[in-house]
């Protein structure tokens, strides 16, 4: 049985806690949708901040909403050389001991004091997926992308819940080298 995801691109992006959003857009402030995105009441907002780094800056950084409980930054390593942030390939939330960096929006400021990441690649499963497959949460994959180089990757995440939908998400620097897109397959090979 063939072992085929969809894959998602992930570009640079943030997600932002409440506390945040209403530093940098105003007291109250709510995300607005500009469209939704694969996973389950997740979207990319209308909204934009700049990122400002020790060597570079990056202006209209989209944010994806809703609102989360901690704040992060998703760059590609190649983003990371940019800014002059040491980012660390990390898994979605576990930001313990990342860097920081600098969030200018239309009412204010913020420093925050770590949250930049590369996100590992990962696939999002939802468990009756997953169930049919074997496939455990946290389990690592082999997997083959497809594309104009297509690659092999190793280490991708297997992420397991009854509220994902089957997506796996590679970084623009992934998607780059292997010619992969928005829209195009994966298959897990081992």
């Amino acid at each position: 049985m063939s072992k085929t995801v969809p894959v998602g691109v992930s570009a640079r992006h943030i997600h932002l806690t409440q506390e945040h959003i209403e530093v940098l857009f105003g007291e109250g402030y709510q995300l607005t949708e500009f469209k939704a995105l694969s996973q389950p009441g997740q979207f990319a907002a209308n909204e934009t901040v700049a990122v400002v780094g020790s060597k570079g800056s990056f202006e209209k950084v989209r944010i994806l909403g809703p609102a989360r409980p901690a704040t992060q930054l998703e760059i590609s390593r190649t983003d990371s050389f940019a800014i002059g942030v040491k980012a660390p390939v990390r898994e979605s939330g576990k930001i313990d001991g990342t860097p920081g960096v600098l969030l200018k929006g239309p009412a204010g400021e913020v420093q925050i004091e770590e949250g930049v990441i590369v996100a590992a690649r990962h696939i999002h499963f939802h468990t009756s997926d997953a169930a049919k497959w074997g496939i455990k949460d946290q389990e690592l994959l082999k997997v083959r992308l497809s594309g104009e180089r297509g690659l092999v990757l190793e280490n991708v995440i297997a992420r397991v819940s009854d509220s994902f939908a089957l997506d796996m998400h590679i970084d623009t620097d992934e998607a780059n080298a292997s010619g992969a897109a928005t829209g195009d397959t994966a298959e897990i090979i081992d």
